[in-house]
């Protein structure tokens, strides 16, 4: 399977970045992807919450998510929506971080809900809520397609290695995480941190980013970090964009994942043990 990994500096308006998106992923599937990814918020990055309740609609009524399925139909690829930002009927109307991935007959196959929650403070005046603006999922998902099972995460979750092992002893042979990572904190950790994920799981991880500065017509914008990765099971960098938006190719053979778990079998290694 060819993979594209589509890198976008978006701004804060889904009806400017759609076009940006489909130039991309066109692009990709003229250079023979039959799978390709998108990175968190496709849609809009913001960090005015009136903004967000402005522009973000629910999920049947998002024109992101219904031209990116047909986009998928039409080129007959399935397409991993990194996340979009979407209302819910919640009560105490927080948004979703939602992550779709679409059949190429333009179905939703799966949807999976960001479920950490980025709550940090990246220094002095770099500070993150993002449970303020949207509530965390609950349920973690593989995917099952022809070519690979897909265990989908978004961005912050890979801080959290238990749920890639869980993913992965649930069946995923490819991890996607869809990201919008900070640029002091992906500096610092964003290679480290996909590269292990992709060791103690065996599975390929694919990470599609936002990168360079996301301007906003309400608010100081913000920067990400950019350098969309694809590694595969045994650790090895097989893929890395840079910081300009573009499409990045990439091809996976899934018998590595089987040769890397039969070298190291960590994932039936559990034991039980006492503890604090």
């Amino acid at each position: 399977m060819r993979v594209g990994l589509i890198q976008l500096t978006v701004t804060d308006d889904p009806a400017a970045n759609l076009p940006v998106t489909l130039g991309y992923i066109r692009q990709a599937v003229t250079q023979g992807a039959g799978f390709v990814l998108t990175p968190e918020l496709t849609n809009g990055l913001s960090s005015s919450r009136a903004h967000q309740r402005n522009v973000f609609r629910h999920e049947e009524d998002d024109e992101t998510l219904a031209t990116l399925r047909a986009e998928a139909k039409t080129a007959g690829i399935w397409l991993l929506i990194g996340s979009l930002g979407v209302l819910t009927h919640d009560a105490d109307g927080r948004f979703a971080n939602r992550s779709f991935l679409i059949a190429p007959d333009g179905g939703i196959a799966a949807r999976y809900d960001k479920i950490h929650m980025f709550d940090v403070n990246v220094s002095a005046t770099e500070v993150y809520r993002e449970s303020e603006g949207y509530r965390p999922g609950s349920k973690a998902v593989v995917a099952e397609t022809p070519f690979a099972r897909i265990g989908m995460t978004v961005c912050y979750d890979v801080r959290f290695p238990t749920l890639y092992r869980r993913l992965a002893q649930g069946g995923a042979q490819v991890i996607t995480v869809p990201a919008a990572f900070n640029h002091i904190t992906g500096a610092a950790h964003w290679e480290t941190l996909l590269r292990a994920r992709a060791i103690e799981t065996g599975c390929f991880v694919l990470a599609p980013a936002q990168t360079g500065f996301h301007p906003e017509t309400q608010g100081k914008g913000r920067k990400t970090h950019g350098h969309s990765l694809a590694i595969a099971p045994w650790g090895e960098m097989l893929a890395d964009a840079g910081t300009e938006p573009g499409v990045t190719l990439v091809d996976l053979d899934l018998g590595r994942v089987a040769e890397a778990r039969g070298r190291v079998p960590s994932l039936t290694h559990d034991r039980d043990f006492d503890g604090p």
